[in-house]
This record gives structure tokens, sequence and C-alpha cells, in this order.
């Protein structure tokens, strides 16, 4: 027992780990050496036969540890989130944790420099240990949300891997082609409920839809705006908002002698679409003018919007 240290109250929920160095889970790849001579590649990419990645993995959530990092008085070193979640009781000994910082790993890690987590996915970028997790978020080689708009799907991937996802399990059309001519029909149309629909444009393989050998979302939806009940059409790129910008559409759509166009620059996937959408970067067309362009008695929408891709010069 630590001097004036005080044993936790067992609680089941959290096992107490033998020696958190020994810990096997390891849910981070990345690459990892030091300004110093230390040499360290292993768990988390770290290069070393000497343990110093265990030194900085957090033995709950097994995760490299950041600032504040916690330690018990017998040593044993644990992250800040998972310190609250074993209610500051040491997992590895079961005595109080207290409010005692490990300042000398937080000045350790401080020489470490690491890859990226995606180094896999093509990033080479060498980071300081403390600017590791806010390269992460913005780096260009990180997976991509699934597109679709129709659920809250949590897939993630590259684009291949998020096209066949989009047509195997979304059901998603997939058509050839930069310009594009489609139906959308509705048999309420006074009843809003956040309706969806989704054309997917994909690269080149067979029956698929080519542009510029990029992948495109076009969304159609229902919605409101206040108490405006609202149709809005947009165009979002399957890649990211540098490459996004290379490209233009415009989108028409119109009955009866009149027309409404809208021209503009597709959105990366990067952004959610319901982001655009409340952005209303697009062709956003109020229901009574909806019905006018659908003719007949208003009692059933059909919209027929059409547009083009093109690359600028």
């Amino acid at each position: 027992m630590a001097p004036g240290g005080s044993a936790c109250k067992e609680d089941e929920s959290y096992p107490a780990v033998a020696d958190y160095a020994i810990a096997t889970a390891k849910p981070e790849s990345n690459y990892m050496t030091t300004k110093s001579s230390f040499g360290f590649v292993g768990k988390h990419g770290i290069q070393s036969n000497n343990g110093v990645y265990e030194l900085l993995e957090c033995p709950v959530c097994k995760n490299l540890m950041y600032p504040p990092i916690h330690q018990c008085p017998n040593g044993h070193t644990l992250c800040l989130n998972c310190k609250n979640r074993v209610q500051n009781c040491c997992p590895s000994c079961r005595y109080d944790l207290g409010n005692i910082r490990c300042l000398a790993l937080e000045k350790f890690a401080e020489s470490l420099e690491l890859t990226c987590k995606y180094h896999s996915l093509g990033c080479h970028e060498i980071l300081p240990y403390y600017s590791k997790l806010k390269h992460e978020q913005h780096c260009r080689f990180r997976p991509y949300n699934c597109p679709y708009a129709g659920s809250d799907c949590s897939i993630t991937g590259d684009i291949p891997t998020l096209i066949a996802h989009l047509k195997d399990d979304h059901k998603v059309d997939m058509h050839n082609g930069c310009t594009f001519n489609h139906r959308y029909v509705k048999s309420n149309p006074h009843k809003v409920e956040h309706a969806t629909w989704m054309l997917t444009t994909v690269e080149v393989t067979v029956s698929v839809f080519k542009c510029f050998g990029k992948q495109f979302c076009l969304h159609f939806e229902a919605f409101q705006i206040g108490m405006v009940p609202v149709y809005m059409a947009f165009l979002r790129f399957m890649g990211d908002d540098s490459e996004a910008k290379k490209f233009s559409y415009c989108l028409e759509v119109g009955a009866n002698g009149r027309k409404l166009t809208w021209q503009g620059i597709p959105r990366s996937i990067r952004d959610s679409h319901r982001k655009v959408r409340d952005s209303q970067d697009g062709l956003v067309i109020q229901r009574n003018l909806a019905l006018y362009f659908s003719g007949g008695d208003r009692q059933e929408l059909k919209l027929r919007v059409s547009g083009r891709i093109w690359k600028e010069a």
C-alpha cells in the first residue's frame, strides 16, 4: 500500500488490471519516433522493445494519453476521460487516484514524434505527439462518412468502399454521364416529412455513372424552413473540398413556360448533407411553385430536375 493511500470500494464494472504495461488491445495504429536517440516502432507504431508505448497507453481505453495524464499514489497512470469513468479509483491497484498529475510522462511525450494514424491510407506526415490529434481531425486521408441522406448510417471508408456500400446496401441508382434528367414524384405533397431522394454518380466500372472519373451525389429532399415547406436539390462531390472546387454544376426545374435554375460548386461529402441543406446551398423550390410546375389538380408532385456537371478550366 502506498503511504497515505486508501483502497477504493470494489467495482465489478472495471476489473483491476495486473499491470497496464502488459495490456494487449490496440485500437489505434500509429508510428512513433523520438527527437532524441531513441528509435521506437511497435504498438501504435512506436519503435521500441523497452515498453515506451505501454507508458503512454491508457490501461482502460487503450488509447494514447494526452495531458492531463493522471496517476495514483502507486504510479499507475490513465487518461482524464477514464479517470472520470472509473470514478476516481485506480483500475490497477484499486486506490484512490486523487488529483496527481504525471508531469514526467507528459514532459517525455513532448519529445516524441509520430506518424498519423491514417499512415496505412497514405498519410506520411511526421507529427509532434501533442499535434497528432488536431492533424488527424483534418487529415485528407481520413475515411469519409457514408453520404447517404436517408438514414444515419455509421459506415466509413474510402471512396470505392462507399460506392459499393451505396449500391449494395442503400440500393442507390448508379448512372453514367455528366448530364442528368430525373423525375421526383410525391403522391401527397401537402405532407412534408423530410423525405429524401438521392442519385449517385459513380466512377468507371461496369454499368456505373462516370463523370470526369469522379463521383457525385445528387440529393433531392422535402423539408421545412420555419413553417414554409420546400424542396431542395443539391450536388455533393465524393472527395475533398479542394477537389470539389475544380467542378461546377447547374440544376433546372420548370414547366408552363417558367423555369428556375441554380448554378454552383458541389460541396464535399466532408460536409454532411444536413449541413449543406441547412445552408440552402442548392436549388430551393417552395411547395406552391413546385405544385405549379407539376400542373394538374395540385394533388401530386411531379418535378423533373435536369442539370449538368462540368470541369472548370
